[in-house]
């Protein structure tokens, strides 16, 4: 009876999570609004004043409360020589202040509404703007948290107060005039491929030294002889299952503290978390080196096994428990390095990917129990088994660079070209092949007396890897990977690179695109970075738009570009017959000219930079944030074409093509 009331809480907690996050998905409204007023005080001392209003049951986190918890609010305010903060930002409305269990530390938060103001001293007698941004977070009472956010802009010195300033008025551009074609895309095939990978992921976490020695007795567990056999089977199914919610509750709990509509853009663009990951993976490779482990506290454990030793059903959960917890030193790295790109996408790949893993890590487990008579033809455990380890830890040591290229390419740093970053990954799956040939030896690595036949396959493998990339440095596409590497406008040494003989004869490009000297349009293709320049050069020249809404992090738009703008004849379709648009909406560090700010007619916040318009006219416009993502349009706005986002198929998106061209030669009667 307790065995069936704690298997239903735990399948009904999950469900409501669930249940939980698709409401939080469903919903675009964002539960904390800022209302920012000025106040001048005596002589040249100015109040920023700043008002949350708090939806009802949501909570605010304020700026101070213990190191640990969840994330506090942060008011940041550009440099400018023209004024001087005094002091910090004073919180004046009424705080609470509790102890929360989940971060075991103590919080402090607003409800319904909060005031903040910050104290300037202005330097100058010009009037001048003063700009930043809040950042921070906001849970609902159910335990559901969503990243919030607004820009400040405050003008000094006679200017309007920033409610009443005409360049806020305006709001989204509407650039689609007629669309009978769906606006919204589904993301499917690349969730299912992210469960196979971390379904992959759970069983390669069986081959590690913390797991595998731990399957015969733990199968043990299930073969008691003074049990029926149906009982043991029983537990057995009930032990897989329970390993598998674990892992799904973990992420559960990652998808709904994600679930804001801009966390997974920010996440995947900003500097910080970019870092962090970058950071994280070369942690959890250490750890995977053997430089030190990674472990959960140990009472955890012993708790956990104590249940165990009382036996019944109850027991079959309970082992599973400490499954978890005990394998957490070799799976943590693992699991850690899932739910850092699973974060960075769709908010369904914490949940998805967890639980992929922890049911690729409970089927060995399951099925083993179900059929005992094999544990005798498994491998005996041995130096293997820390190989493993050591292969995923040059894997992720070689993922690791693409956070730090994330941050290179969003922020134009020039630091890791295309070249350089191959050249690092030649180095370190060489060093690979080295060590499964038994020539490299870590600190938990036994003596390789002979190569066996499986890790000679896998070292000639990693040799062939590098061979493979080797190309790459003279400009080689290498499409297969080009996802996970820099966009080829950042290789620095081209061999490759030479003007297409199509581009030759282009007539319709107008003039130098603006914002040329920052982006950058691959594999020859000429085109704009900004719509409004495009939708001219297209009146004039009376042919249709291709908008490719795009980022410096996508990964698929790189791979995209790697096979389909190279060839010959899509090259030659963007050259001659379409007037191109590269739409960047991760773009940090191009603002607009202050007479193409407008405040989104989706989330009322002013958007200034080039990136955070696109994004946003790409959501009005066609319902859908997903990258890459084609849009064949005329100058005078009307969808030519149903909507192509990741395919790699020519055929496929030149028959996309050729069906909006002629939709704008011989458009269709009504």
């Amino acid at each position: 009876m307790r065995l069936n009331k704690i298997m239903k809480a735990s399948i009904l907690a999950i469900c409501f999570s669930v249940f939980s996050l698709s409401n939080l998905f469903a919903q675009v409204e964002d539960p904390v609004r800022f209302k920012m007023n000025i106040e001048k005080l005596e002589n040249s001392t100015y109040e920023l004043i700043f008002e949350a209003e708090i939806d009802d049951k949501w909570h605010l986190y304020g700026q101070y409360f213990d190191f640990g918890g969840p994330r506090p609010l942060y008011f940041s305010f550009d440099e400018n020589e023209n004024y001087r903060l005094i002091d910090s930002v004073a919180e004046l409305g009424d705080v609470i202040h509790e102890y929360d269990d989940v971060f075991e530390v103590n919080v402090a938060y607003f409800a319904k509404q909060a005031k903040f103001v910050q104290k300037i001293e202005v330097l100058t007698d010009k009037g001048f703007n003063i700009t930043g941004e809040i950042s921070g977070q906001a849970c609902y009472d159910d335990g559901a948290c969503v990243t919030i956010g607004d820009d400040i802009l405050f003008e000094i010195n006679g200017g309007a107060s920033i409610e009443n300033q005409e360049t806020i008025e305006a709001k989204t551009p509407v650039i689609v005039k007629e669309n009978k074609f769906a606006s919204s895309t589904e993301e499917k095939s690349s969730l299912l491929g992210f469960f196979f990978l971390s379904f992959l992921f759970g069983i390669i976490g069986i081959l590690t030294p913390c797991v595998f020695p731990m399957i015969p007795m733990t199968i043990s567990v299930f073969m008691n002889k003074s049990e029926k056999r149906s009982r043991g089977i029983l537990k057995a199914i009930i032990f897989g299952l329970s390993i598998t919610l674990l892992y799904t509750l973990v992420g559960v709990i990652v998808s709904l503290t994600s679930a804001g509509a801009n966390f997974t853009t920010v996440l995947s663009t900003h500097w910080i978390p970019n870092l962090i990951f970058f950071v994280l993976f070369l942690v959890f490779a250490a750890s995977l080196f053997g430089l030190f482990e990674m472990v959960l506290p140990s009472g955890l454990a012993n708790k956990a096994d104590a249940q165990v030793d009382k036996g019944g059903m109850l027991s079959a959960f309970f082992m599973a428990l400490t499954t978890v917890i005990v394998s957490f030193s070799c799976t943590g790295p693992i699991i850690g390095a899932l739910l850092v790109e699973a974060a960075s996408g769709n908010v369904l790949e914490p949940l998805i990917g967890m639980f992929g893993f922890g049911l690729g890590f409970a089927l060995p487990f399951t099925f083993l129990a179900l059929v005992p008579r094999l544990i005798s033809k498994l491998p005996k455990s041995g130096g293997w088994l820390n190989a493993v380890k050591v292969v995923m830890g040059f894997i992720l040591l070689a993922f690791s660079l693409k956070y730090f290229s994330n941050i290179d390419q969003n922020y134009h740093l020039g630091i890791l070209s295309r070249d350089v970053y191959l050249a690092i990954w030649i180095v370190i799956f060489v060093l690979l092949g080295i060590y499964l040939l038994g020539k490299i030896k870590f600190s938990h690595d036994s003596d390789v007396q002979h190569i066996g036949f499986f890790r000679m396959l896998l070292a000639m493998v990693s040799f062939v890897f590098v061979i493979y990339l080797v190309p790459g440095l003279f400009g080689a596409n290498l499409t297969p990977i080009a996802g996970l590497l820099p966009p080829k406008t950042s290789q620095k040494f081209d061999l490759t690179a030479q003007k297409s003989s199509s581009s030759e004869s282009v007539g319709y490009y107008c003039e130098s695109p603006d914002y040329a000297d920052v982006l950058h349009m691959a594999y020859n293709v000429n085109g704009y970075f900004d719509y409004e320049q495009a939708f001219e050069c297209a009146k004039s020249q009376n042919l249709p738009v291709l908008l490719y809404f795009t980022g410096h992090s996508c990964s698929n738009c790189k791979k995209m570009q790697a096979e389909i703008w190279s060839d010959p004849t899509i090259n030659d379709y963007f050259n001659n017959k379409l007037v191109v648009a590269a739409l960047y909406v991760d773009e940090k560090s191009i603002e607009l000219p202050k007479e193409k700010w407008f405040s989104s007619s989706k989330d009322n916040k002013l958007k200034k930079k080039l990136g955070d318009a696109n994004a946003d006219i790409q959501i009005v416009n066609f319902n859908t944030n997903t990258q890459p993502y084609y849009v064949l349009i005329s100058p005078d706005g009307k969808v030519l074409a149903e909507p192509m986002t990741y395919e790699l198929n020519p055929e496929k998106f030149l028959n996309f093509l050729n069906k909006g061209i002629e939709e704008f030669e011989n458009p269709a009667e009504e």
